[in-house]
C-alpha cells in the first residue's frame, strides 16, 4: 500500500448509482485517501473505471456481501491483511428493496433488514479497530421512513427488531415496500443509538468519532428497482430519469440524480464543514428532523440490544459491539 495514502474510506454498495458518485467524489477530492467500494458482485470494473476516469490509482474493489455474516467476517479479515491506512469514514449505503414475497438469508433473517442494519451493523463493530481518532460513520437511510413525508410507500413500522428480523407468518404478508421502509427508519435508530455511545466514547478516549444519515431522495435510474416488474422498470430506467426537473415541480424538491445526492452523501464523508456533526439526520444537504418514531429512545435501545445478542457470535464479537 503507497505510504501517500493517510487514509481510507469504505463504501458499500460503490459499484453504481449513489454509491458510485460518492465514492467517486471522494476520490476526486481526496486523491490522498484510499477509497475502497465494497459489493456483493462487480469484477473491479467500477474501480478500475474511477481511476481511468481520474487519472489515479486510490480506487480499490473487495467483494462484501452484506446478507452473510460469515462474508462480512471474511471480509474483515481481508481488511486486516491489506492492512489499508486508518479508517476516516464508513459509508454505510448498501441496501435492498424486496417488493414481493418475504426473503431469507442464509442467516435465518429477513433479508432486507439483514442487508441494510444487520450486515452494516456486524461490519462496524469488526472493523470498529481500525478507525481514526477522527472517524465519520454515515449511514444512507430514506424519507420512506418517515409517514409524515407521504412518500407513497406503505408506513415504517417498528414493533421491535426480533419482529422485522424474524416476521411472523402475519407480518410476513406485508408488503416488500413496507419492510424497505421500516428497515430505513432501523438505519435511524441505529445511527442515534450509536450516537449515544460515540458521545461517551469520545469523553472517555479523546477521540472524535461522529455518525449522521442521510435521505438521497428519489433518484430515478439506480439499481432500486431491479426487483421490480418489466413496466416499472421501463418507467424508472427510462422515462422518469429525462423528466427530473418536472419531478421536482409537481412533486417534489426531494427528486435528485444520482450524481446530485452522491455529492451530498460525499460531503458528509469528508467535508470540513460538518467536521465534528453527530447524531444528525440530513435530507441531501439540509438537516432536518426525522420521523418521530426515529426520537423513540426505548426503539433505539431494543435495536441496539438486540442487534449485540442475535449477532455477536463470541465474547470478543460482543465486546465489540458494545464499544468495550
Amino acid at each position: 500500500m503507497s505510504s501517500e495514502l493517510q487514509r481510507s474510506v469504505l463504501v458499500t454498495g460503490g459499484t453504481a448509482g449513489l454509491g458510485y458518485h460518492c465514492a467517486l467524489t471522494i476520490a476526486r477530492e481526496c486523491p490522498y485517501y484510499q477509497v475502497i467500494i465494497a459489493s456483493r458482485s462487480d469484477p473491479k470494473a467500477s474501480a478500475e473505471a474511477m481511476n481511468k476516469l481520474l487519472d489515479q490509482e486510490n480506487v480499490k474493489f473487495l467483494r462484501l456481501d452484506l446478507s452473510s455474516l460469515s462474508q462480512v467476517r471474511a471480509f474483515a479479515e481481508v481488511w486486516e491483511t491489506n492492512q489499508f491506512p486508518p479508517i476516516q469514514s464508513l459509508v454505510f449505503n448498501a441496501a435492498l428493496q424486496l417488493p414481493g414475497s418475504v426473503e431469507y438469508t442464509e442467516d435465518g433473517f429477513e433479508k432486507t433488514f439483514a442487508v441494510s442494519h444487520i450486515g452494516h451493523a456486524l461490519l462496524f463493530s469488526l472493523l470498529q479497530p481500525h478507525l481514526a481518532e477522527t472517524a465519520r460513520i454515515v449511514i444512507v437511510s430514506s424519507g420512506t421512513h418517515d409517514p409524515a413525508q407521504k412518500t407513497g410507500l406503505p408506513d415504517a413500522k417498528y414493533t421491535s427488531a426480533e419482529y422485522l428480523a424474524h416476521p411472523s407468518p402475519l407480518s410476513a404478508k406485508e408488503k416488500g415496500r413496507q419492510r424497505y421502509a421500516s428497515a430505513k427508519l432501523a438505519n435511524i435508530l441505529y445511527m442515534y443509538a450509536l450516537h449515544k455511545r460515540f458521545s461517551s466514547v469520545n469523553e472517555k478516549s479523546g477521540k472524535h468519532w461522529t455518525v449522521t444519515s442521510m435521505d438521497p431522495g428519489l433518484m430515478p435510474g439506480t439499481g432500486l428497482a431491479r426487483r421490480a416488474t418489466r413496466v416499472e422498470k421501463f418507467l424508472w430506467l427510462r422515462v422518469l430519469p429525462k423528466i427530473i426537473p418536472l419531478l421536482r415541480l409537481l412533486i417534489s424538491p426531494n427528486i435528485h440524480t444520482p450524481q446530485e445526492s452522491g455529492a451530498a452523501l460525499a460531503r458528509l464523508a469528508v467535508a470540513d464543514d460538518v467536521e465534528g456533526v453527530s447524531g444528525v439526520y440530513y435530507e441531501g444537504l439540509n438537516e432536518i428532523k426525522s420521523s418521530e418514531a426515529s426520537y423513540d429512545r426505548a426503539k433505539q435501545e431494543d435495536l441496539w440490544e438486540w442487534t449485540v445478542n442475535a449477532v455477536a457470535r463470541d465474547y470478543r464479537e460482543r465486546m465489540a459491539f458494545m464499544l468495550a
